[in-house]
Protein backbone atom coordinates (compact mmCIF):
# COMPACT_ATOMS: atom_id res chain seq x y z
CA UNK A 1 0.00 0.00 0.00
CA UNK A 2 1.34 3.44 -0.79
CA UNK A 3 1.68 5.32 2.49
CA UNK A 4 0.62 8.57 1.47
CA UNK A 5 -2.91 7.28 0.35
CA UNK A 6 -5.17 9.50 1.93
CA UNK A 7 -2.40 12.17 1.65
CA UNK A 8 -3.12 11.63 -2.24
CA UNK A 9 -6.98 11.71 -1.55
CA UNK A 10 -6.70 15.08 0.56
CA UNK A 11 -4.89 16.63 -2.11
CA UNK A 12 -7.17 15.63 -4.94
CA UNK A 13 -9.93 17.23 -3.17
CA UNK A 14 -7.88 20.34 -2.83
CA UNK A 15 -7.88 20.01 1.04
CA UNK A 16 -3.64 19.46 0.56
CA UNK A 17 -2.15 22.51 -1.72
CA UNK A 18 1.10 22.17 -2.26
CA UNK A 19 2.88 25.89 -1.39
CA UNK A 20 6.37 25.68 -3.17
CA UNK A 21 7.38 29.50 -1.88
CA UNK A 22 7.61 27.70 1.25
CA UNK A 23 8.43 24.24 0.66
CA UNK A 24 5.44 23.00 2.47
CA UNK A 25 1.56 22.10 2.25
CA UNK A 26 -1.81 24.47 3.28
CA UNK A 27 -3.81 21.83 5.35
CA UNK A 28 -5.50 21.61 8.63
CA UNK A 29 -3.14 19.52 10.40
CA UNK A 30 -5.61 17.30 12.36
CA UNK A 31 -6.71 16.33 8.45
CA UNK A 32 -3.10 15.72 7.93
CA UNK A 33 -2.40 13.50 11.12
CA UNK A 34 -5.74 11.93 10.40
CA UNK A 35 -4.80 10.41 7.00
CA UNK A 36 -1.48 9.34 8.25
CA UNK A 37 -3.04 6.97 10.89
CA UNK A 38 -5.85 6.14 8.51
CA UNK A 39 -2.87 4.62 6.49
CA UNK A 40 -1.67 2.66 9.41
CA UNK A 41 0.94 5.08 11.43
CA UNK A 42 0.04 5.00 15.79
CA UNK A 43 0.84 7.85 17.04
CA UNK A 44 3.78 8.12 19.70
CA UNK A 45 4.22 11.76 20.11
CA UNK A 46 2.08 14.77 19.76
CA UNK A 47 3.34 18.50 20.78
CA UNK A 48 1.16 21.55 20.50
CA UNK A 49 3.03 25.01 20.72
CA UNK A 50 1.11 28.10 22.33
CA UNK A 51 1.40 31.80 22.77
CA UNK A 52 -1.01 32.93 25.47
CA UNK A 53 -3.97 30.58 24.52
CA UNK A 54 -3.17 30.44 20.84
CA UNK A 55 -1.88 27.51 19.14
CA UNK A 56 1.07 28.37 16.98
CA UNK A 57 1.78 25.06 15.94
CA UNK A 58 3.07 21.85 16.73
CA UNK A 59 4.34 18.27 15.17
CA UNK A 60 3.44 14.75 15.36
CA UNK A 61 4.94 11.62 14.66
CA UNK A 62 3.56 8.00 14.32
CA UNK A 63 5.16 4.23 13.50
CA UNK A 64 3.27 1.72 11.28
CA UNK A 65 3.95 -1.84 12.14
CA UNK A 66 7.00 -1.92 9.70
CA UNK A 67 8.77 0.66 11.34
CA UNK A 68 8.15 3.30 8.99
CA UNK A 69 7.70 6.49 10.76
CA UNK A 70 6.10 9.42 9.25
CA UNK A 71 6.02 13.23 10.90
CA UNK A 72 3.62 16.51 9.96
CA UNK A 73 5.30 20.00 11.36
CA UNK A 74 3.17 22.85 11.47
CA UNK A 75 3.12 26.51 11.50
CA UNK A 76 -0.82 27.70 12.62
CA UNK A 77 -1.33 31.34 10.07
CA UNK A 78 -3.85 33.38 10.71
CA UNK A 79 -7.34 31.86 12.44
CA UNK A 80 -9.59 31.86 9.05
CA UNK A 81 -6.51 30.16 7.12
CA UNK A 82 -4.42 26.81 7.05
CA UNK A 83 -1.45 26.02 8.76
CA UNK A 84 1.57 25.81 6.69
CA UNK A 85 2.53 21.87 7.33
CA UNK A 86 5.87 19.58 6.48
CA UNK A 87 5.61 16.04 5.98
CA UNK A 88 7.97 13.29 6.21
CA UNK A 89 8.06 10.14 6.08
CA UNK A 90 10.77 8.07 6.96
CA UNK A 91 13.01 11.16 6.89
CA UNK A 92 11.86 11.86 2.94
CA UNK A 93 10.02 14.85 2.38
CA UNK A 94 6.27 14.68 0.82
CA UNK A 95 6.50 17.05 -1.39
CA UNK A 96 4.19 18.13 -4.36
CA UNK A 97 5.91 15.82 -6.83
Amino acid sequence: MDDRYRLEELKREGRLRWMGSESGWLAQPNEVVDALMHDGYAEYKREIARSGHTETGGMWQGINPTGSVASAIWVQRPPDADALVFIDIDGRPVTEG
